[in-house]
């Protein structure tokens, strides 16, 4: 099979593309056949050797695969041969065929193309796992996104709004504006000087109950800011590379609830989550939603999908499309 081998953490120029053995199914760890990979964030920190999960090099990259099992250990019942599936392998995606741990494998939704389903991935479970579970949002509640035209701020628009949410949008890069309200976002803001003005104005004065933030950096102080009076604010990371301090006075005197959201630390103590978090993400899919796919790149160009994605070049979601 061909595969991308991460040989030095060095981004995209560490990875070649290789001929390497098929992998053999083991008790728990089927085969897929790989349709399709998402890009995301992860696999941009873990070529640098940034990521908190660190193998040793080398080794092949990429997370969010969908695909087809092609071959399981005797004895194996939770999947079977031709199953259509979605599976966050953490290391391994970014080659024609790869292994993935049952319990982090499920079925694919029959309305998705193996390309949307990869763009499901990590971003719409995170979406969930943060507006839902970490910031108990209710319907008619405003949320305000950071770092809009990303792939985690695509899915947290809309989840937030399948959820029936007001959306407010804030993007820094220009032209994302048309493709955020066809999303579902019912303002878009540009992130220049002024912007909380345009939020106070847009929610009354009063702030957004919720604000999503994967950016960090030198917009927390402002958005901070923007968060309603016993609102909640979700920082899920650190996409601007600066990692802001709280001012607390700031937090008890507004009585905001200041929380974090790492889905991949929650589910390594609870596995099952992933399956609870799907149903949800499936009943969306159902009524409509779609995982947009923004730009394809083949297995060859995975270097130049990792750089364009580093580089903020990629509005919305990246797919590496492995085989028809």
């Amino acid at each position: 099979m061909r595969a991308q081998v991460l040989t030095e953490e060095i981004g995209p120029d560490g990875l070649q593309l290789q001929d390497k053995p098929d992998p053999v199914p083991q008790p728990g760890m089927p085969v897929i056949e790989v349709k399709s990979c998402g890009v995301c964030f992860p696999d941009v920190l873990i070529t640098q050797g940034k990521y908190q999960l660190r193998p040793e090099v080398p080794f092949i990259p990429g997370t969010e695969v969908a695909g087809v099992v092609s071959a399981v250990a005797e004895g194996e019942t939770a999947v079977k041969v031709g199953d259509r599936v979605l599976a966050t392998a953490m290391i391994g995606g970014f080659a024609e065929k790869t292994v993935a741990p049952t319990a982090m494998m499920l079925p694919m939704p029959p309305e998705l193309s193996f390309d949307e389903g990869a763009a499901l991935g990590i971003n719409y479970q995170t979406a969930y796992f943060a507006l839902k579970i970490r910031a108990n949002l209710q319907p008619g509640e405003t949320v305000l996104v950071l770092g809009s035209a990303g792939g985690i701020g695509v899915s947290t628009i809309q989840v937030a709004k399948a959820m029936g949410a007001k959306v407010i949008a804030v993007v820094h890069r220009t032209g994302a504006a048309q493709m955020l309200t066809e999303l579902g976002a019912d303002h878009v803001v540009q992130l220049e000087e002024g912007w909380g003005d345009k939020v106070k104005e847009l929610t009354g004065g009063a702030g957004a109950e919720v604000v999503m933030d994967p950016v960090g950096g030198d917009v927390f102080d402002e958005a901070l800011r923007q968060t309603k009076r016993g609102g909640r604010y979700v920082i899920i990371g650190f996409a601007a590379g600066g990692i802001p301090t709280v001012k607390i006075n700031r937090i008890l005197f507004r009585n905001i609830a200041v929380m974090g959201a790492a889905w991949g630390e929650w589910i390594r103590t609870d596995m099952a989550e992933v399956g609870r978090i799907q149903e949800a993400l499936n009943a969306m899919i159902a009524d409509g939603l779609r995982p947009p796919v923004s730009v394809r790149y083949s297995l060859e160009d995975l270097p130049q999908a990792i750089s364009d994605l580093a580089g903020g070049k990629v509005k919305g979601k990246a797919i590496i499309s492995i085989a028809d």
